[in-house]
């Protein structure tokens, strides 16, 4: 009598041999670590990154004494979360050896639509003004663009096989000139305190934004960590192929990467629009590098297959720290947009030389 299939898929992180239904070599990764030079496994560990943005502000601190004053943490922090909202659902679409470039438009789409619909127009003055009860429809039509456009971008992707990047490079370029068009190139503010109080007030000594963010980030953790579909998003990172012989939905699961994606850009942009007090058709247009560049740095691969969410904090924590010293020091903005395009193209030269490490080449 024949055994009922059963997909053999590795723990999350862990890479799909090309063999169908073959689990992985046990530690192979971990074996080929400890082949590698001392130097190489330090910057190989999981939190490397974690010790440099710790290492780099006790460094910088001498130079800037006002990294570590209290208002500039606290503002740091609060412009860390929503960059963090949108890197969590971009580490879920590279884990899948994707990339998404509309999440750029998506938080200024959201953000114009979430404005419009808790404000309404007074036929006395002809100002947009704040309309407390509909800000639950306007944070749920934020989150619903987000979620269409994830799944728009997972539908050409994973249905009709388009590249991400070309994909997602036209989504962005579309949704931003219709929402420029929507919104007439003006913003929108007067935005309800109801809803403005995310950005600023607090609860248990904690901004409302980490709670949103923190809730996001377990949900995405848990995901990958502990359930089955999580797992399917790595094996189907590292081999798509050989995931589709195991059993693995790969289309579903990539349509559902991008769709995470959209809605985590969708949190961050409310986010931002609360914080800025003003819905804008231009919000988010100047992240794209820094959401990729952070969710990079901190170890996640653009090859797919290898990421974690502890990574992706990492990555944003050190990101934020460099782009605040920067700032702090009077540099010009492309002096910083210099930096910042440096300190990616060593993010990407370091997860080539990581994979090839722990690949034994």
């Amino acid at each position: 009598m024949e055994q009922a299939f059963r997909p053999c898929l590795p723990p999350p992180g862990r890479p799909v041999n090309a063999t169908p239904n073959a689990v992985a070599p046990p530690g192979r990764h971990g074996e080929d670590a400890r082949a590698a030079p001392k130097v190489l496994r330090a910057v190989f560990s999981e939190h490397a990154t974690l010790v440099l943005a710790v290492a780099y502000f006790l460094a910088v601190w001498p130079l800037v004494p006002d990294l570590a004053t209290p208002a500039n943490l606290t503002n740091l922090f609060m412009n860390m979360l929503p960059l963090l909202a949108v890197a969590l659902g971009q580490t879920v679409v590279l884990i899948t050896g994707g990339i998404d470039l509309s999440v750029t438009s998506i938080v200024a789409a959201a953000s114009v639509a979430a404005a419009w619909a808790m404000t309404a127009v007074d036929p006395a003055t002809g100002q947009r003004v704040p309309q407390p009860a509909t800000v639950p429809l306007a944070v749920a039509l934020a989150l619903g663009i987000g979620l269409a456009v994830g799944a728009f971008n997972g539908a050409a992707v994973a249905g009709l096989s388009l590249p991400p990047f070309i994909v997602t490079l036209g989504t962005m370029m579309m949704l931003g000139g219709a929402t420029l068009w929507a919104a007439k190139s003006r913003n929108i503010a007067n935005l309800p305190d109801r809803f403005t109080e995310v950005g600023f007030g607090s609860f248990a000594g904690l901004p409302y934004g980490f709670w949103v963010v923190a809730a996001l980030a377990v949900a995405i953790h848990l995901t990958l960590t502990h359930t089955l579909p999580g797992r399917w998003l790595y094996a189907t990172g590292h081999n798509a192929r050989a995931a589709l012989t195991s059993g693995v939905p790969v289309r579903r699961v990539t349509a559902a990467a991008y769709g995470i994606s959209g809605v985590c850009a969708a949190v961050g942009s409310l986010l931002y629009t609360a914080r800025l007090q003003v819905g804008t058709p231009t919000m988010g247009r100047e992240i794209l590098l820094d959401v990729i560049g952070a969710v990079v740095i901190g170890g996640t691969s653009l090859f797919g297959g290898r990421a974690k969410v502890l990574w992706t904090v990492s990555g944003v924590l050190l990101f934020s720290l460099i782009a605040n010293s920067l700032d702090l020091l009077g540099l010009q903005p492309y002096t910083i947009m210099i930096v910042k395009g440096a300190v990616i193209l060593v993010a990407a030269g370091l997860d080539v030389l990581r994979n090839r490490v722990l690949a034994g080449a």
